[in-house]
């Protein structure tokens, strides 16, 4: 596991002066753990019989979303309301982007009007970096192309020490189309920094070249983390204390030469029958949406070992801690 210094993509992600959270690449393990240890007691607002808090009274939240979403995009929404924002949705089918406004006059009319946060899903990698220096207030990324989804790996993170505590050597398996998965670049970043030993499992034709050609990641212009790389899940699942299945992404694969869904269900589907090589204890995680028969089983995805609905319920507290912290916390 690499623990040296990083260099970000562009700039620091976290950063209490200026407030965005565009990436975890370069948070520190107390970055993280600031952010879960508030989480916990969002978690505790949410328990009370009037979950309801005016922490962010007066602050307008603006959701832009360019890209279909249900759980980012409620768990955002319902995260600001909760916490006592005004909270207005935006999406790219309906707006004014149907008649050619590019992003940064969005971005320019949501500010003029008085956002204060702008929680942003674009299709393009680096479009938050793009918000960050067009407008004054508080950047948040929920999803940018290929590149990051730092609040998904934060709730999973959530989850993971819920189960395990302390996640220094404990073995955490990704497996499915690793190549256009933010989810799992992101992870990468948070688990690694929180000592998790981490496997990627995908056919070569859905694994960054960074790590499919055996190339420095250091050196690559999307560095990654050193991580463990295997192409055989019932190797890589043995003693496994989290495996986490990802879809494969068809609507951004462009020529990829990939097995049929059958070849892959064969080859990298989450059975029963290989959870059983992994630890006694192992769980089971899917960021969603799933294609179940595919890339999970269904009574994998169903069973008692399943956290997938403990990571949909886990979303809301992170993303409030999230909010609070950017808006409130860092001042």
């Amino acid at each position: 596991m690499d623990t040296g210094a990083r260099t970000p993509l562009v700039e620091p992600v976290v950063d209490w002066r200026h407030r965005h959270l565009l990436d975890v690449d370069v948070l520190s393990e107390a970055e993280i753990m600031r952010i879960l240890s508030t989480a916990d007691a969002m978690a505790e607002v949410l328990q009370r019989n009037v979950a309801r808090t005016p922490a962010l009274r007066g602050v307008t939240i603006f959701n832009l979303f360019y890209e279909a979403s249900t759980r980012t995009r409620s768990s955002f929404e319902l995260a600001g309301k909760i916490l006592g924002a005004d909270v207005i949705n935006v999406s790219g089918s309906g707006s004014s982007v149907e008649k050619g406004e590019s992003l940064v006059e969005t971005l320019n009319t949501i500010s003029a009007v008085g956002a204060d946060a702008v929680v942003m899903r674009h299709h393009a990698s680096g479009a938050p970096w793009l918000a960050a220096r067009t407008i004054d207030g508080h950047i948040v990324n929920a999803g940018d192309g290929q590149h990051a989804h730092p609040t998904q790996a934060l709730l999973d993170a959530y989850v993971l020490i819920k189960e395990f505590g302390d996640l220094t050597g404990r073995k955490v398996v990704i497996v499915g189309d690793i190549l256009h998965s933010r989810v799992a670049r992101s992870n990468l970043w948070s688990l690694t920094t929180l000592g998790a030993e981490v496997t990627l499992v995908a056919p070569r034709p859905l694994l960054p070249a960074a790590l499919s050609n055996g190339a420095s990641e250091r050196e690559h212009p999307l560095a990654l983390p050193s991580v463990r790389v295997e192409s055989d899940l019932d190797r890589a699942i043995v003693g496994a204390d989290a495996v986490m299945a990802l879809r494969i992404q068809n609507e951004r694969l462009r020529g990829n030469l990939l097995p049929s869904s059958a070849e892959y269900a064969r080859r990298y589907q989450l059975t029963s029958e290989r959870i059983a090589d992994a630890s006694p204890e192992a769980i089971v995680m899917h960021p969603g949406p799933m294609n179940e028969g595919v890339e999970i089983a269904v009574d994998v995805a169903h069973s008692p070992q399943s956290r997938i609905e403990a990571q949909v319920s886990a979303g809301l507290a992170v993303r409030m801690a999230v909010l609070f912290l950017l808006i409130r916390g860092g001042a």
